[in-house]
């Protein structure tokens, strides 16, 4: 996955609480490959008219936020399932960052081992937020995981915000669980052939 550093990005702002994952990828999809673009799902029932037709009044289908790469949400964002997918729409559909005043617990891990940065604010930091994203939605927002701070476009005061120490570091360094492994891939292989000469009996001959 692509390392986080600093991104400087509009933000979308979605002014509800309690998106669960269901919301994010409704569960009728998630049979569907990735190559279908998760994207496509996103906010899927959410975003439409009973008659299928997009809903004028969803943040995500306003042209002004199109190009957006933030989401900023409201309190418990991502709870309910475990279901990566919901995760996997929010990357495809170019998010790198979400916003919110908490998160359930799965889903901010899973954020973390996609490459999608999860930050925790005040409800007090997102409603500012909002304001200048509804105010001016090319104003972009910074996001310094260095630092752990957000900063408003021309406003000198700064948010910060806590992120474990291991998770920083792999965001940072765009690593997943896949890369960790294959990190120790040396060790694994020698481990691999001491294991089988230690233990013949173990490994099937013909």
């Amino acid at each position: 996955m692509d390392p986080f550093g600093t991104l400087a990005a509009t933000v979308v702002p979605l002014r509800l609480a309690n998106v669960d994952t269901d919301q994010l990828q409704p569960g009728r999809f998630l049979r569907k490959p990735r190559s279908d673009g998760y994207d496509n799902y996103l906010f899927h029932d959410l975003r439409r008219n009973e008659d299928g037709s997009m809903r004028e009044d969803f943040p995500l289908n306003q042209p002004q936020y199109q190009s957006a790469e933030i989401l900023v949400a409201d309190r418990n964002f991502g709870g309910g399932s475990s279901r990566e997918g919901a995760v996997y729409a929010l990357a495809d559909a170019g998010f790198r960052c979400v916003i919110a005043a908490s998160f359930g617990d799965i889903f901010r891990s899973n954020c973390a081992k996609n490459g999608v940065l999860p930050v925790e604010l005040p409800i007090e930091a997102i409603e500012r937020i909002w304001e200048m994203a509804e105010a001016d939605p090319s104003a972009p927002l910074t996001v310094d995981l260095a630092t752990q701070t957000v900063r408003l476009a021309n406003d000198p005061e700064t948010f910060g915000f806590e992120i474990d120490p291991f998770v920083k570091e792999c965001l940072m360094e765009g690593k997943d669980d896949i890369d960790l492994t294959l990190a120790h891939s040396e060790t694994l292989s020698t481990f691999e052939r001491s294991y089988g000469q230690d233990f013949p009996w173990l490994t099937p001959t013909g």
